[in-house]
């Protein structure tokens, strides 16, 4: 039966494939595919697993006292007869061999399909053994955690088929951990559809990055759609269309094929300088998580990379951090890729939704039950863990002999943590100094994302080289709202006018200092934004390399004297993506076609 789900449209596109269903458990399951040559190893820790748990059940058995109540005995008897069923190990075998699918991920998936045939049984007792069949199965994902010697591939060995045959796969899971969307970065998958999120969470970041269509926000659909349907998913309009009719199916073809070629026209902008009608120079700087980004970067025709987000070196790692010289390797290999185009290293922004597995008992009690954005998190955590930010400090200015490389501090909102994070700078220096280790001049620059920032930007800018603006923290702070939820997501508005003040306002005050300034948030690599920031007076942009062309696109045709003219009107309307589309589309229209 078809069906339609809707939820918020947060990465263009069509894609077409069968459904992965990532299912959500009370143990933290891993989840990334395996090459041929683990198939065998890998079923075998499933087996072990079974029997790890077979065993535990039976001395469980034989531990009961006499007097024990027989129900308990019978209990234990079923939990060995589900572990058992064909129906759980042989199939969680399939998906092994099938879809090389980890072991953990594997079982998970089982659940899911069993999971969904209790809850049709028409039998109340039967229908209540699919608790015991959880139970079971976290019995046996706990004792594949507990296993020694098992670490989970890492992103870069991820393997690159599709296991589905010709079919293509389309995740679809409650949510997706930012840990868990690096390795799936870059994996198999043509598109995303999570329950939870909004247009900035990070789900549909990574979904943007990565180029794909994605629909948050579903609320359902990792409850409606079953492993192995075939589903559209539109990042358009936002809808997910389950079980598509033959003619529907080759109508979203039809739309694939038209966006591919578009895609592949914009591409040939790449090594096209961003120079507006009027001779404007604009740079357009990649934002990347990891080095091997880096040649992505150069590929895409960005001019630098203006957001190395340095946090992605410190997760999947088991509580481990980064040591120094593994932190200046990666930094180092950044710097080299972009061939002395500048790198903008941020130092590390953990909490909120990208919470680090070495958090203290105090540190994940802010995660979990107050509000995470508020928290402990970013420069924050940086200055509570002094000797932490030191080590990243020194591991960035060491890769600063190897190219141009500036230092952003995220979340920055008093003059005290400018003047802590001076302080540690000038501690670092003298380090790397008193041991004979190189390194150059590192311009300091701060993120604008908090109202308080930006309202006192021109006191910061005295004791720094540049600002970056990153619009998804500042248009959350300035507007109250937790830009992952969906039951606000609706209220997040890049076009509010206090945005909209708050942004041009931090452009002008930064241009009057003399001082650098980008966009790194979402805006900068949105095209429907691209008019209105060149209007404010920005000229350096940082996005997603696959954004860039479609804003260099917009840059070419842009005359941004013109514009500039029209942006007091935008600021002063009430509704200011109106006046923005009425006011500029006025000034192209009397500028010559690109």
């Amino acid at each position: 039966m078809s069906f339609q789900v809707f939820g918020i449209p947060v990465s263009r596109g069509v894609a077409i494939g069968r459904a992965v269903l990532v299912a959500s458990s009370r143990v933290d399951v891993a989840h990334y595919f395996i090459s041929e040559a683990q198939v065998e190893s890998e079923i075998s820790r499933a087996l072990r697993a079974r029997d790890v748990v077979a065993a535990e059940l039976e001395a469980l058995k034989q531990d009961l006292p006499g007097d024990a109540p027989h129900e308990l005995a019978a209990l234990l008897d079923v939990h060995l007869m589900l572990l058992h069923d064909e129906a759980l190990t042989g199939a969680t075998k399939q998906w092994i061999i099938e879809r090389h699918y980890n072991a953990e991920w594997a079982l998970s998936a089982q659940l899911e399909v069993l999971a969904r045939q209790f809850d049709e049984m028409e039998d109340d007792y039967l229908r209540e053994r699919k608790a015991d069949l959880e139970q079971v199965v976290e019995r046996v994902l706990s004792a594949l955690a507990r296993e020694q010697g098992h670490t989970p591939v890492d992103a870069a060995s991820v393997v690159q088929r599709d296991f589905a045959g010709e079919d293509p796969l389309l995740l679809v899971a409650a949510d997706i951990a930012p840990a868990d969307m690096m390795q799936f970065k870059r994996s198999v998958f043509h598109g995303f559809i999570t329950d939870i999120g909004g247009k900035t969470s990070h789900t549909a970041i990574v979904a943007r990055s990565m180029d794909i269509p994605a629909v948050v926000g579903t609320r359902e659909a990792s409850r409606l759609i079953r492993h192995d349907d075939w589903v559209i998913i539109d990042g358009d309009a936002g809808a997910v269309i389950v079980n598509p009719s033959p003619i529907m199916l080759e109508e979203y073809r039809f739309r694939q094929r038209q966006s591919e070629l578009e895609r592949a026209r914009l591409t040939r902008l790449r090594h096209t300088p961003a120079v507006t009608l009027d001779g404007e120079r604009v740079e357009l700087h990649a934002n990347i998580e990891l080095p091997a980004d880096a040649a992505g970067a150069v590929e895409s025709g960005a001019t630098g990379v203006g957001l190395f987000r340095s946090e992605f070196l410190f997760m999947n790692r088991d509580g481990e951090l980064p040591s120094e010289d593994e932190q200046f390797a990666a930094y180092r290999a950044a710097v080299e890729a972009m061939r002395g185009m500048p790198v903008t290293i941020r130092t590390v922004d953990v909490g909120a939704d990208k919470p680090l597995d070495r958090m203290s008992a105090s540190e994940l009690r802010h995660e979990h039950v107050l509000n995470p954005a508020m928290g402990l998190r970013a420069i924050r955590w940086s200055l509570a863990e002094p000797s932490m930010f030191r080590q990243q400090l020194r591991a960035i200015y060491r890769a600063s002999a190897f190219g141009k490389v500036r230092l952003l501090i995220p979340m920055v909102a008093h003059l005290s943590e400018v003047r802590q994070i001076l302080e540690s700078v000038r501690k670092v220096q003298q380090q790397l100094t008193d041991a004979g280790q190189a390194f150059t001049r590192v311009e300091l620059g701060v993120m604008v994302e908090i109202p308080a920032a930006a309202v006192m930007l021109p006191l910061i800018l005295r004791h720094v080289d540049f600002v970056s603006i990153g619009t998804n923290d500042l248009i959350q702070y300035t507007l109250a709202i937790d830009r992952a939820d969906e039951a606000v997501a609706h209220l997040y508005d890049p076009w509010h006018p206090a945005v909209l003040q708050l942004l041009s306002g931090s452009i002008a005050d930064a241009t009057a200092a003399g001082k650098s300034v980008s966009v790194c948030g979402e805006m900068a690599g949105d095209p429907a934004f691209t008019d209105l920031l060149l209007a404010m007076g920005l000229r350096n942009f940082s996005m997603h390399p696959s954004q860039i062309p479609s804003v260099k696109q917009r840059v070419l045709r842009a005359d941004a004297s013109r514009l500039a003219r029209g942006i007091a009107a935008v600021l002063a309307s009430e509704d200011p993506q109106r006046e923005a589309q009425s006011t500029f589309s006025a000034h192209k229209s009397s500028s010559p076609l690109q």
